[in-house]
């Protein structure tokens, strides 16, 4: 009798001292590091938040919470094998964004982290900017004037400005941006667009239009026959197609068929009118 009671309390020590053994394992996850991809974000990145969390109890719900300006978002986040993500759509340039990462585990605790970031643009380099085709042909509507960025950072165009024939045509405004390595189309002439450019384009007389940094530093220029008594008095062969850059950016002006926001030929006609 008393072996069997010496028993029943070897047992009741062992199963007493299980669970507060499998009650002190229980507690919160630790998120190890939260990260940002890109780590440095601009107004057209959306961002990426990495949460790698680890723990004995298995995350049920992984959430992202962030304030941007006036407005707030909570995203649920996914993943799996203690790595989590979710995304923050870009900002407007120097937004300061707020953000917690809120891990809750199956025993029932809550882990949360902290984390802020200002968005910044790298200024716009505006020596990577050229004028890349122009096309005079046909009706005002579908006339245009094509830009292209040879930079690896985006431009924007506000305050950049474009010279027909000596006098301001166009005005680049707030939003409008030449992503690297891309074109930006003024379509539209005589005010036939929203954006177009305000004068008219000839392809078969004298022309020169230049391209302006917000400075008034001229960029690029495009010249077509000469000044003479003005611009536009000279008559020269009518072109049907347009003067594009061969290659885009960096080639020379020739004529190719229209490549509208599409990439230029590799070569084209030579055009002995344009001032190269």
């Amino acid at each position: 009798m008393k072996t069997m009671k010496y028993i029943l309390m070897l047992l009741t020590a062992f199963l007493v001292g299980s669970c507060v053994e499998d009650k002190m394992y229980e507690g919160p996850s630790t998120i190890k590091s939260v990260s940002l991809t890109p780590a440095s974000p601009t107004s057209f990145d959306d961002v990426t938040v990495t949460a790698n969390v680890e723990g004995l109890q298995a995350p049920t719900k992984v959430t992202l919470d962030y304030t941007a300006g006036s407005a707030s978002q909570t995203v649920e986040m996914s993943g799996g094998n203690g790595v989590y993500t979710g995304v923050i759509p870009a900002q407007a340039d120097g937004t300061k964004v707020s953000f917690k990462v809120t891990v809750l585990n199956e025993a029932g605790y809550t882990t949360v982290v902290e984390k802020d970031y200002t968005v910044g643009d790298k200024p716009s380099d505006y020596s990577k900017l050229v004028i890349n085709e122009l096309f005079g042909t046909g009706a005002d509507a579908e006339k245009f004037i094509e830009l292209f960025n040879n930079g690896d950072n985006p431009v924007k165009l506000k305050g950049v400005t474009l010279n027909k024939d000596e006098t301001l045509t166009w005005t680049g405004i707030d939003g409008e941006v030449v992503m690297p390595h891309s074109t930006f189309a003024i379509v539209g002439a005589k005010g036939t667009t929203e954006r177009g450019f305000s004068s008219g384009f000839s392809s078969k007389k004298s022309v020169l239009v230049e391209l302006f940094d917000p400075n008034g530093k001229k960029l690029d220029s495009f010249q077509r026959g000469e000044k003479g008594t003005g611009w536009g008095a000279q008559s020269l062969t009518n072109v049907s197609g347009s003067w594009s850059r061969c290659p885009d950016g960096t080639g020379k002006f020739m004529i190719t068929e229209p490549t509208l926001n599409a990439k230029n030929p590799a070569s084209g006609t030579v055009d002995n009118t344009v001032v190269q």
